[in-house]
């Protein structure tokens, strides 16, 4: 009788909503329900609306509270304590019979909003008993005054709660594996099982106005999402108004589906006009103004641009008005400041009107979640560039599979000085902190060295990104306690050099996380956690995604890596069909993305990027990558910047040729340093004064060739 008004009560106050009950019904007899840990209502939670007598498996102390003495004489109770192995022997014990029993693996409430600790010993319950694993997740919980995440989120009297039962599993040891490394692993499987949950359970099937809409609605309308060095803080209700605003602005000018250049920098104004054309269906399309006016042209005839939004202020900064007047030579260029002239003040009354009420007027499936939300240029390292189409929903998934992994809040603060026409700095940089309650500060150049540590120090940045050419000169100009807030500095992009993580280390005392993406995987497709980290390596696959290893000859024990995943791309706009997307396919089928990339993945998962396929050099019938050579440069010479590739070469097929800034380099220092094959070492070295790269800091190895080729005069490999 309690349990029913219970439930009655619960749900009108909380309107709780339970999903997936044939799950749990399809789960058997002998069950092991594993949920995460989200406030104090969490037991009373499955224990009401969960069918059947339930047992919760409840730490032998917390069991002894006063207060949880009413509701523990509705459910069964096994006390247990997990630190003690005679306690999860019983568990097990327990198990072998007819029982659904609850755990919360991570033994406490989470204190982030994320998934906290997840402990080895459930995974050793679930694998010695054999009972079936049954995720649940509580989502909504989070947000009342139960938690624990005061002053962190907002909490509020009656947010809706979301009880998610997904299909139930099983953990099956090898059999080779015993005692300690058998408890590893079935606690290593737990977790993934946890953190795909997440993932399974998030929603990203719909577009970013929605998801923004979303956001503000968690986080408040005052809570101050964007700023730039205008220094004017932009918060959930001023962005969605200015979006509306720019939006029905820039409706009057373009077509629904049309793609619109984008020649802007960091900013707030440029966040609005992203939105803006999202709003009602237009795709903003990002010009690397860092290309030049051939490069921006290029892309114009690739993705049939028409229109080109820019600003006569940021042109004039950024000293590109001959850039301009070529481009507007082959497309119409509208200016902020004359769009922002003709919006009247009754204009932007409506869409302060339409901001108040979005929530009712927007319908969430008005643009398919598939639909194109973006394209962004690959940055033409090894080649013509070729524009990148990303849906609403690649984006949206890719965010919630770094939410999966990473702990964030409404209180971090990202310094984003990664421009918006790379992936990382639109995606990650831009999108994932707006859309997800955090700030984030634009900076118009990643160039400024000296100034960015500081401007890290004056907000008290929590979160950067960033690639390893950038990371190596801040932290060489920064003072040791410009980084003091900083939580996570994720490297991208480029391989991360050891010295730079060393310097990191000693001098800010920060592990810089190395991940690994691409523009066609919304970027991130692996990452290292501060759960799940390994040095040297790329980390591990975001939730839900999986790979192929495509043997290539002459490597071992690596191969060509292909992904899949909801975050891999819709295709690409190319250059000999202009306007038309050629969708997402490899060897492995359509959905696959072939990254060109040759991996190595070990035993837990971990990703270690060899090199890419057309980075590998054929020397005496041995394939010798070039990206190793460049790591024995840097090891040699950590001071200096290094490039390698090849040439032809009548003997052997193909010669390496390095290219350095480390003056009076010789070959002999390198063979000096000890164990490294003969093979590994360049055929010649050529000093320069600086290695060509591009806007985002990677090396631009089209131009490395040239340039070794002009020096050698040969034709480059």
């Amino acid at each position: 009788m309690l349990k029913k008004i219970l439930h009655w009560l619960l749900g009108l106050i909380y309107n709780v909503e339970v999903k997936g009950l044939d799950n749990y019904h399809n789960a058997g007899k002998r069950v092991l329900i594993i949920a995460n840990h989200t406030s104090l209502l969490d037991p009373l939670l499955l224990g009401v609306f969960l069918p059947d007598d339930i047992t919760f498996a409840i730490n032998t102390h917390i069991s002894q509270r006063w207060w949880l003495k009413p509701f523990l004489g509705l459910s069964h109770v096994f006390p247990m304590d997990p630190t003690h192995p005679l306690s999860l022997k019983d568990l097990i014990h327990h198990l072998q019979n007819d029982t659904k029993t609850v755990i919360f693996p991570e033994g406490r409430i989470t204190a982030t909003g994320s998934l906290m600790k997840i402990y080895d010993g459930t995974g050793m319950v679930a694998d010695k008993s054999g009972a079936a694993i049954l995720p649940i997740r509580i989502e909504g919980a989070q947000y009342t005054h139960f938690s624990k995440l005061r002053n962190i989120v907002r909490l509020r009297f009656f947010p809706k709660i979301t009880i998610q039962i997904l299909p139930h599993t099983h953990i099956a040891a090898h059999k080779g594996l015993t005692g300690k490394n058998r408890r590893k692993y079935s606690g290593h499987i737990l977790a993934d099982i946890m953190t795909e949950m997440i993932f399974a359970t998030a929603h990203y099937r719909q577009s970013i106005f929605s998801s923004l809409l979303e956001a503000r609605k968690i986080h408040g309308g005052k809570h101050t999402v964007a700023e730039d060095l205008d220094r004017i803080p932009l918060s959930y209700d001023k962005l969605v108004t200015r979006t509306i605003a720019v939006g029905n602005a820039l409706k009057t000018i373009t077509e629904t589906g049309e793609h619109v250049g984008v020649f802007l920098p960091n900013s707030t104004k440029t966040l609005c006009v992203v939105l803006g054309l999202q709003l009602h269906g237009r795709v903003p399309a990002m010009l690397n103004y860092s290309t030049g006016a051939a490069g921006m042209v290029s892309a114009c005839q690739t993705a049939l641009i028409k229109t080109v939004l820019t600003s006569r202020r940021f042109i004039e900064l950024g000293k590109l008005s001959e850039e301009a007047d070529y481009l507007a030579k082959q497309t119409q260029l509208v200016y902020l400041e004359d769009l922002a002239a003709d919006i009247s003040a009754m204009d932007k009354f409506k869409a302060l009107l339409q901001s108040k009420s979005a929530n009712y007027w927007y319908q969430h499936d008005r643009y398919s979640p598939d639909s194109p939300a973006v394209v962004l240029f690959t940055s033409g390292s090894e080649g013509t560039p070729k524009g990148v189409v990303l849906s609403h929903s690649n984006i949206l998934a890719n965010h919630k599979q770094i939410a999966a992994r990473i702990s964030f809040t409404p209180q971090d603060t990202v310094i984003n000085f990664l421009p918006m026409f790379h992936s990382f700095g639109f995606t990650v940089g831009t999108l994932l902190p707006v859309l997800n309650g955090m700030t984030t500060f634009f900076y118009p150049t990643p160039l400024h060295f000296s100034v960015i540590p500081e401007i890290a120090y004056e907000i008290s940045a929590t979160i950067m990104f960033g690639t390893n050419t950038f990371l190596a000169a801040y932290g060489k100009k920064a003072h040791a306690y410009d980084f003091y807030a900083m939580r996570y500095v994720v490297a991208g992009a480029e391989k991360l050099q050891e010295s730079t993580r060393q310097l990191w280390a000693d001098k800010f005392g920060i592990r810089i996380l190395e991940g690994y993406g691409a523009t066609e995987t919304a970027p991130v497709a692996s990452v290292n956690t501060p759960m799940d980290f390994k040095a040297g390596t790329v980390g591990r696959l975001m939730p839900n995604m999986s790979y192929r290893l495509e043997p290539v000859d002459g490597i071992s024990e690596a191969g060509k890596l292909h992904l899949n995943g909801p975050n891999i791309m819709l295709g690409y706009l190319l250059a000999d069909a202009p306007g038309k997307l050629v969708p997402t396919t490899s060897l492995y089928g359509p959905g696959w993305y072939d990254t060109g990339d040759i991996a190595h993945v070990d035993d837990n998962g971990f990703i270690s990027i060899r090199g890419r396929s057309k980075r590998f050099a054929k020397v005496g019938g041995e394939m010798v990558s070039l990206t190793a050579v460049e790591q024995l440069a840097a090891k040699a010479w950590p001071e200096a910047q290094h490039a390698a590739a090849s040439l032809p070469d009548a003997k052997k097929g193909e010669q390496i040729v390095l290219l350095t800034t480390q003056k009076q380099a010789m070959v002999s220092e390198l063979a000096a340093i000890g164990g490294i094959a003969a093979i590994l070492l360049p055929k010649k070295i050529l000093v320069v004064d600086a290695i060509p790269v591009m806007a985002t800091g990677k090396v631009n190895y089209p131009a490395v060739a040239e340039l070794v080729s002009a020096r050698l005069g040969q034709p480059g490999a």
